[in-house]
């Protein structure tokens, strides 16, 4: 049974009323936005800090993931996913008792040992299609789910300086309704493993398998997502469909995310996955204003 409401410890998520940010912090050498958080020293000092600064900008949710998922990134074990991310959810837990986190894996194996460390929702990009168990360890630990639309090959992959990589290959019949039904194949994954209806998240994948264009008609026609009577994760922050757009590197994309968040939310987007919290929360903020206003 879906809800409109989702309850995580102390905290409720009330869908409609508010658009709610995602922090994210990649425990990782190779973003690529250039943020990973092994570049930077003392990992877990410099996780505890960042999420410090993203909890006081007003994140409502902090997404720790260990493996890039730019295009043509190496893959990582289980293993060393977990050597990376398991401490700093720890960590977060320990310093912030009363933060959401959230763990992007889509390894079973990761996301029970994230959960016992104090991770209360799972980001998987591969929509429960990656690993076979992951859908029941979202079912046995009752926990809320993000289920993302992806079509990443890499051997569709063409990856330019400055810009990033695109998927040249990428082909749809008819995107949005593609996009829908591969979607609905992830819930019907999750909800016969045992996940609640109202625990799961929907993402469309923007960025996973689509050429530019197609990014951008998915955010123009996000309520046709939404309409399918889930909740929507929206992560647009610094991808290259921005770079091809404006023709600018990462680090010069804060404008441009913003304009994709500004139009997601007015779509229908409820959850925004960002890297520049700050400046996205206040987007998300004055757009609420505008389309949520009562």
């Amino acid at each position: 049974m879906r809800s409109n409401t989702l309850q995580i410890g102390s905290f409720t998520f009330e869908w409609g009323s508010r658009t709610y940010v995602m922090g994210i912090l990649n425990v990782t050498p190779d973003s690529f936005s250039g943020d990973g958080i092994i570049a930077k020293g003392d990992v877990t000092r410099s996780a505890v800090k960042q999420a410090e600064e993203f909890l006081a900008s007003g994140a409502d949710i902090l997404d720790v993931g260990g493996e890039s998922t730019r295009p043509g990134s190496e893959p990582v074990n289980a293993g060393d996913e977990m050597e990376r991310v398991i401490p700093v959810i720890e960590a977060l837990h320990q310093n912030f008792p009363q933060a959401i986190i959230s763990v992007d894996t889509y390894k079973a194996q990761v996301a029970e040992a994230a959960l016992h460390a104090g991770a209360h929702i799972i980001n998987d990009v591969w929509g429960f299609r990656a690993d076979a168990d992951i859908a029941a360890v979202a079912a046995m630990y009752k926990t809320p789910v993000m289920l993302m639309h992806n079509r990443s090959n890499p051997a569709s992959v063409e990856v330019r300086e400055r810009l990033g990589g695109t998927y040249l290959g990428a082909e749809y019949t008819d995107l949005i309704e593609d996009v829908r039904r591969e979607l609905l194949a992830s819930v019907e994954i999750a909800v016969k493993a045992g996940v609640e209806e109202r625990l799961i998240i929907l993402d469309p994948g923007i960025g996973f398998g689509k050429k530019r264009e197609h990014n951008l008609e998915l955010i123009n026609r996000l309520g046709e997502i939404r309409s399918m009577g889930y909740p929507v994760l929206l992560g647009t922050s610094r991808k290259s469909f921005i770079g091809f757009t404006l023709d600018l590197p990462p680090d010069q994309r804060v404008e441009g995310t913003a304009a994709t968040v500004a139009v997601g939310i007015a779509r229908g987007a409820d959850i925004i996955r960002v890297h520049d919290v700050k400046e996205m929360v206040r987007v998300a903020r004055m757009t609420d204003a505008i389309v949520r206003a009562k």
